[in-house]
């Protein structure tokens, strides 16, 4: 039987900052290195409209820091650092990390689907965020065109096209009707 090598955050950040490295993206689960594919255009078009309907959100009702492919970890946890695709930080009174994963998870983790991604390691991202801090987790799915939304305390949904998503507490009066977050 082979063992797999466990990598720690420290050693995963060295990696990830070697010469040969420098353009590609890794995620550490479970003290595993796992290089994490860019965007297909399709999650990339979703990605940033998604974004930018929040942007327009936060710009009419100032607070938090939203970000994209931000490396995240929590400090007791010394085998995990994650990508998500985008981040949503409530508190922006804490100093922006410059370099390094941002030393907690964020209120609302997004994630959206890549064709690499299965539904089971989906989910298990959304379950490792709300575990470790996260608040709320939307699952976008852009092929299905759904979203699985996860709240911390439960209370989870599925919305298809037809359903307008909200952020609950995090953002409070955002409402998105889920069809404009799809390409037509």
């Amino acid at each position: 039987m082979q063992l797999t090598r466990l990598y720690t955050v420290e050693e995963f950040e060295a990696f990830a900052r070697l010469p040969e490295n420098v353009d590609r993206r890794f995620e550490l689960i479970d003290g595993a290195i796992v290089e994490k594919a860019y965007f297909s255009m399709l999650e990339g078009w979703v990605s940033a409209n998604l974004v930018a309907k929040v942007g327009i959100f936060l710009m009419e009702h100032p607070g938090g820091r939203l970000v994209i492919s931000v490396l995240c970890r929590v400090l007791s946890d010394s085998l995990n650092a994650r990508i998500p695709s985008i981040s949503y930080f409530i508190d922006d009174s804490r100093p922006i990390v410059t370099r390094g994963a941002v030393p907690l998870m964020p209120d609302l983790a997004i994630e959206v689907k890549s064709p690499d991604d299965s539904y089971k390691t989906m989910r298990g991202k959304a379950a490792y965020y709300l575990q470790n801090g996260s608040k709320l987790v939307w699952l976008i799915y852009p092929e299905k065109r759904v979203i699985e939304v996860y709240r911390a305390g439960g209370d989870d949904d599925f919305l298809n096209i037809e359903d307008t998503l909200t952020a609950d507490d995090l953002l409070p009066g955002f409402a998105l009707p889920v069809r404009t977050l799809f390409p037509a």
